[in-house]
């Protein structure tokens, strides 16, 4: 299954697994990148020196390429890009910021750079900054999200017109059948998170991953626009949301409610009333908890039987 990012990135499939914030330490990375797709580890979640352990550990597990995602929102940004540096971790993925800010200093440190955008004028912004590749999400994706609602059909093939360099298609993607749907309408790899925390390796803890695999149609909403949008599944934090709303708050009486470390508090150790619980509406095709290596075998056997299938239609 060679393509641009097979190429780009020294992987066998055109997979990527997302580095999401409580969800993907080096377990899931490592295990990610040794079933033949890029495995990521998700830094917004972690402390510098906590970082640097999970590259360490990830190195140690996988002798197949590894990425760090990082949000250039977060605190400690400087320190964060010079650890990826010194344990000389070649791929990095930024969201959440201008891709201007770190993508030439990257570079000029023999690192792969990947910006995630939610709209074709980011998309062109991250390529007028040099990255190599664009992940476009719909706004079906699980945690943070663009402000656009552009779903991820609609996306792609509109991010895919405009754009020179590696397209790589997110939101709304857990199987292999998603997978063939965006490539067909213009994306060369998929990156794939919901699917992944419903795995064995995922940090996420076991009441979150249970939740995720019990998940309907309609069970997860887009929220908190003023701050940043997110999407989460309906529990008690998400009702208190609404009550709020319902009084025409301010964005500090939002900030307020939020409070801190809500998003540890769900996905990471269980709270699943007061929690934020981030998971996409793929969720609710999401129906096991299987290792990361079976996903990965799943994937590319439904991909391989869709494609067979679109053939038998002509």
């Amino acid at each position: 299954m060679s393509n641009k990012i097979t190429e780009l990135f020294k992987i066998k499939y055109p997979i990527i697994q997302a580095g999401m914030i409580w969800n993907s330490g080096w377990r899931l990375a490592s295990a990610s990148s040794n079933s033949g797709i890029l495995g990521l580890i998700g830094a917004g979640s972690m402390y510098p020196d906590v970082l640097r352990e999970h590259i360490q550990k990830c190195k140690k597990a996988t002798d197949q390429p590894f990425g760090v995602n990082v949000p250039m929102l977060y605190p400690n940004i400087e320190e964060i890009m010079n650890i990826i540096v010194e344990e000389e971790v070649k791929i990095v993925f930024t969201s959440a910021g201008n891709p201007k800010t770190w993508t030439t200093w990257l570079k000029d440190h023999g690192v792969t750079v990947v910006h995630v955008v939610s709209s074709v004028k980011f998309a062109l912004k991250a390529q007028e900054a040099g990255v190599d590749a664009v992940v476009a999400e719909g706004f079906e994706a699980g945690g943070h999200n663009g402000r656009e609602e552009t779903t991820t059909l609609t996306l792609i093939p509109m991010v895919r017109e405009a754009l020179d360099i590696p397209l790589i298609a997110a939101g709304g993607i857990a199987t292999g059948q998603g997978m063939l749907a965006v490539m067909v309408l213009g994306a060369d790899g998929v990156q794939v998170g919901s699917r992944f925390v419903a795995s064995e390796e995922s940090s996420a803890h076991q009441t979150f991953k249970e939740v995720v695999i019990n998940s309907q149609e309609g069970d997860t909403h887009l929220t908190l626009k003023e701050l940043a949008p997110v999407r989460l599944i309906k529990n008690k934090f998400y009702n208190d949301i609404v009550e709020l709303y319902k009084t025409s708050p301010t964005v500090d009486e939002l900030k307020n409610l939020l409070g801190r470390a809500r998003a540890k508090r769900g996905m990471f150790e269980g709270d699943l009333e007061e929690g934020e619980l981030e998971i996409g509406q793929i969720s609710g095709l999401i129906h096991d908890i299987k290792p990361v290596a079976k996903i990965v075998e799943d994937m590319v056997a439904e991909y391989e039987m869709a494609k067979q299938n679109v053939n038998l239609l002509f």
